[in-house]
């Protein structure tokens, strides 16, 4: 999985930056249906293809497969007490090449609504995310960390395969995003195609909200959470691979391939469980609580500080990756199958049904 570098951003932002000159729309607040970007996006995918992020192959090949043949439609509202985001879930930039051979399933419009409290509040405690996505990019595509697919096709085995692994391939794009069976597009990581407007000398712009409401932003952070005028720096996760063996079902050496593979320590790095911390940023300079996504487990957080709306609740379902029923070991790349050929009906990162208006 390539990595961003503060080069990699420094071309993005020149490639854009013309573009932003221009339109003076905030980029985070996802004002993008209807834009006229095609010398923008020109630019962005010779960017893209010139730093190896974007194969060149699958733009001449396979153009309709891309998302940018798409329109991304994305809108906001508020009433006082809510936000809407009505998305189609089309992203606003290049894409992988999809179906692919670890991905059977093509990128379609959606109709998606969530509600977020313009004044979220934090609980006692951290909640988990499991039956839910994450949040929602301002370019209206949902964060989705969690995949379906766990041990030998067992929701019981208590190992759940990771997207972002050294050892399994679920058919991921340069954006760390790959596409559901109902043909969501999600993002599992790092969204890099969001980067249009960043410098890496700058606090990251916010790139989406959480479910309960609070903002996302991606990886730079000001190294004093409390002082905007410190240096800009990789705000780093606390998690990291546990050191020994498994001591049950896959066994084996910790080495990333599950969820369980992780564990938190305080203080490690800068940010908490939830890869979050309270934070002075441009958008809110008296400071909120903000998630980050970043380069490292857990990538998109697993984890919520406040109360997540419902909209945001997603069904289990779907297929194995390359549409084989076997999922990560069955086919060429997956993980090694522990001795046995899991059974069909496991989950590939979870069917999405349609939303519907948002409770009220």
């Amino acid at each position: 999985m390539p990595k961003l570098t503060r080069t990699d951003l420094h071309a993005l932002r020149g490639a854009s930056s013309e573009h932003h000159h221009h339109h003076h729309m905030p980029a985070d607040e996802g004002c993008y249906a209807g834009d006229a970007r095609e010398e923008v996006d020109r630019m962005r995918r010779n960017v893209l293809v010139g730093m190896g992020m974007l194969p060149l192959a699958g733009m001449v090949l396979n153009p309709t497969k891309q998302a940018w043949a798409l329109s991304n439609q994305v809108s906001m509202r508020e009433d006082g007490r809510y936000r809407y985001i009505r998305s189609n879930a089309i992203p606003d930039h290049a894409t992988g090449s999809f179906p692919n051979r670890k991905n059977p399933n093509s990128i379609k419009a959606q109709s998606l609504e969530f509600r977020l409290p313009l004044n979220p509040t934090k609980g006692g405690r951290f909640s988990s995310i499991d039956h839910m996505s994450f949040g929602v990019a301002v370019n209206g595509v949902p964060f989705d960390p969690f995949t379906a697919e766990f041990w030998q096709r067992d929701r019981q085995s208590g190992w759940r395969y990771e997207a972002i692994s050294p050892t399994v391939d679920l058919g991921l794009d340069q954006n760390n995003a790959h596409v559901q069976p109902d043909g969501t597009y999600h993002y599992h990581g790092l969204p890099k195609g969001l980067i249009k407007s960043w410098s890496p000398d700058q606090h990251s712009i916010r790139i989406g909200f959480a479910a309960d409401g609070f903002p996302i932003y991606a990886m730079f952070g000001y190294s004093d959470p409390n002082n905007p005028a410190s240096p800009v720096v990789a705000v780093r996760s606390s998690w990291r691979v546990k050191a020994g063996t498994r001591p049950s079902g896959p066994g084996g050496t910790y080495d990333g391939t599950f969820g369980e593979d992780f564990e938190f320590v305080p203080g490690l790095g800068d940010l908490d469980e939830a890869n979050g911390r309270e934070t002075v940023t441009p958008e809110y300079p008296r400071g909120t609580y903000a998630y980050f996504v970043t380069e490292s487990f857990p990538f998109v957080p697993r984890m919520l500080a406040g109360m997540p709306d419902r909209s945001f609740a997603k069904g289990p379902g779907g297929m194995g990756p390359g549409g084989q029923a076997g999922g990560p070991g069955s086919g060429p790349g997956g993980a090694p199958d522990q001795g046995r050929r899991p059974a069909p009906g496991g989950g590939f990162p979870g069917q999405r049904p349609k939303f519907g208006p948002p409770p009220r």
